[in-house]
C-alpha cells in the first residue's frame, strides 16, 4: 500500500533523481519514464490544442457577443496564468500523476483530496467523450457521409478506440502519435492563422468591436461580454495531462512546471491568433451572430483558399482532434491509476494495473468504457450539449479546489508564502470564473432548448457533488 503522506511534509526535500523523489513520495516506479521535456509539453499541447480550443469556442463566442467576442480571450489567458502560478509550484515539488488528487491530500488530507480528485476524474472522463463527438463530424466529411445523429456517434466511438488502443501500446507510441499531431496543429494554427491574418482579411478592424445587435440575447452589451468570457474559458484547459504524465517524464520535477507554462502560452497565443484572423477573413461575421453560418471557422478558410481546401483543412483538423484525444484520454487513465493505486477508487485492484508496456491498461480500459457511454447521450443533442457544459464547469471546480489547497497551505508554511498574492488572485478568478461559467444562460444554450439544459451545469456539479460526498461518508475512501 502507498503511503499516506500528510501536510507535515517538509517544504524542502533532498532529490537525487526521479525514481528516488517518488519513492519519498511513497512510491515505486511503475509507469515507463520516457519522456522529455517536447514530449511533455506536446502532451499539454495537443490537449489544451488551439484547434479544438478554438473550434469549440468560435461559434458561441460570435453568438453572443459579435466580433467583439475576441478580447475576451486574452482576459481568460491572464487569469489562467493565475493558477499556472500555483499548478508549476505544485507540479515541481509534487512530480505525481493526478495533481488535483496528489497535491490536494497533501495540502489540506485526505479526506478533501480525494473529493478533489473524484471531482476531476469526472470532469476529464466527460471531456474525453466531447473530443471525439466533435471530432467525428470532421472523420464523417472527409468519407463523405452525412453526419447524422446515430454516425456521429458510432464514428466517435471509433476515435475513442483508436486513442486508446494508441495508449495501450505505452508511453513510446503515444509520444510518437502527439509528435504528429502537434505537427498537424502547428500547420492549421500558424500558417493558416497567418495567412487569413496577413493576405486574406476581408473586414475592418472596427468588427472586432462590433457586436453585430448578438448582445439581445444576453440583455446588454457587458452581459454579452459576460457570455463570452465564459465561453472563453473553455478554450484554456487541458494542460492537467502534462501534470498527469509527470510518473513518465525525465526530470520531472524540473522539466513539468516548465512544460505546463510552455504548452498553455504557446496554446493561448494560437487560440488568440487565430480568433483575430477568423473574425478578420470571415466574409460576413453578421451572418454567425444570426444563426445562418454554424461554422465560420471553415466558411473563413474556405472562402479564403478555395473550395479544393475544404477536404486537406478537414483532415488537418481531424488529426488536431486525434491527437488531443489521445493526450486527453492518457490523461485520465494516469489519473485513475493514480487514485486506483491508493485503493481509494471501486475496483481499485483492476484500475491500478499496469501491463507489460509499463502503460496504465486498467485506467486506459475504465477511460474508454465510460467515454462510450457518454456517447450515447449524443443521440439527443440536448443531452450532449448539457455534458459539455458540465465537463467545462467541472473541470474549473476542480482548478478552484486546487488553488484552495495550495493557499490553505501557505498559511500553515507548507509552501512559500512567497506565492500569498498570485495564489489569492488565482482563487478570485477562479472563484469568479467558475461561477460565470455555471451561470444559467439561455444564450449559452440552443433556440428552444428546455430549461434542465439552461441549468446543466449548475445541476450536474450538484449532483457529482452529492455523489462524491455520500461515497465518502458511506465507503470512507480516504482512510485506506
Amino acid at each position: 500500500m502507498a503511503l499516506m503522506t500528510t501536510a507535515t511534509e517538509p517544504f524542502e526535500v533532498p532529490v537525487e533523481g526521479d525514481e528516488q523523489r517518488l519513492h519519498e513520495l511513497g512510491y515505486e516506479q511503475e509507469l515507463k519514464r520516457g519522456m522529455g521535456i517536447f514530449d511533455s509539453v506536446a502532451m499539454g499541447f495537443a490537449t489544451i490544442s488551439p484547434v479544438v480550443g478554438l473550434y469549440a469556442v468560435v461559434l458561441v463566442g460570435m453568438v453572443v457577443a459579435g466580433g467583439a467576442w475576441v478580447w475576451v480571450l486574452p482576459v481568460a489567458l491572464a487569469g489562467q496564468c493565475l493558477l499556472m502560478s500555483v499548478y508549476a509550484e505544485l507540479a515541481g515539488k509534487y512530480p505525481l500523476a493526478n495533481g488535483a488528487y496528489q497535491w490536494s491530500r497533501r495540502l489540506i488530507g485526505p479526506r478533501y483530496g480525494w473529493f478533489t480528485g473524484w471531482m476531476g476524474l469526472c470532469a476529464f472522463a466527460v471531456a474525453n467523450t466531447t473530443i471525439a463527438y466533435l471530432g467525428a463530424p470532421w472523420a464523417l466529411i472527409l468519407l463523405g457521409i452525412t453526419p447524422t445523429p446515430a454516425a456521429i456517434v458510432i464514428t466517435a466511438a471509433i476515435l475513442v478506440l483508436v486513442c486508446s488502443i494508441i495508449n495501450a501500446f505505452g508511453v513510446d507510441a503515444l509520444r510518437g502519435a502527439l509528435r504528429v499531431g502537434v505537427g498537424a496543429e502547428l500547420i492549421a494554427s500558424v500558417g493558416i492563422g497567418l495567412a487569413l491574418l496577413l493576405v486574406f482579411r476581408e473586414q475592418g478592424f472596427g468588427v472586432l468591436t462590433n457586436t453585430f445587435g448578438a448582445e439581445a440575447l444576453s440583455g446588454g452589451t457587458f452581459p454579452a461580454l459576460l457570455a463570452a468570457l465564459a465561453v472563453g474559458g473553455w478554450a484554456f484547459i487541458g494542460f492537467d495531462a502534462t501534470v498527469a504524465a509527470a510518473e513518465e517524464t525525465k526530470s520531472a520535477a524540473k522539466h513539468v512546471p516548465r512544460a505546463v507554462w510552455i504548452a498553455l502560452l504557446s496554446v493561448g497565443a494560437l487560440v488568440i491568433l487565430n480568433a483575430f484572423a477568423t473574425t478578420l477573413a470571415h466574409p460576413d461575421p453578421a451572418a454567425v451572430v444570426v444563426g445562418n453560418d454554424l461554422d465560420p471557422v471553415s466558411t473563413a478558410v474556405v472562402a479564403s483558399f478555395g473550395d479544393w481546401s475544404s477536404k486537406p483543412f478537414a483532415f488537418v483538423v481531424l488529426v488536431a482532434f486525434i491527437a488531443c484525444g489521445m493526450a486527453a484520454q492518457g490523461g485520465t487513465s494516469r489519473g485513475i491509476y493514480s487514485m486506483a493505486r491508493d485503493g481509494v477508487l471501486p475496483g481499485s485492484k483492476f484500475l491500478r494495473v499496469v501491463d507489460r508496456r509499463q502503460a496504465p491498461i486498467g485506467g486506459i480500459v475504465a477511460t474508454t468504457l465510460v467515454a462510450w457511454a457518454g456517447l450515447l447521450l449524443g443521440l439527443e443533442a440536448t443531452a450532449i450539449g448539457s455534458l459539455i457544459t458540465f465537463g467545462t464547469a467541472a473541470i474549473f471546480v476542480t482548478f478552484l479546489l486546487i488553488a484552495i489547497a495550495a493557499l490553505y497551505a501557505r498559511t500553515q508554511g507548507v509552501l512559500s508564502r512567497r506565492g500569498m498574492v498570485l495564489n489569492v488572485l488565482a482563487v478570485g478568478w477562479l472563484a469568479f470564473e467558475t461561477v460565470n461559467i455555471m451561470w444559467p444562460r439561455e444564450s449559452l444554450a440552443p433556440v428552444g432548448a428546455p430549461w434542465y439544459q439552461v441549468w446543466a451545469a449548475p445541476m450536474v456539479v450538484a449532483g457529482i457533488t452529492l455523489i462524491g460526498l455520500g461515497y465518502l461518508a458511506v465507503a470512507r475512501p480516504h482512510g485506506r
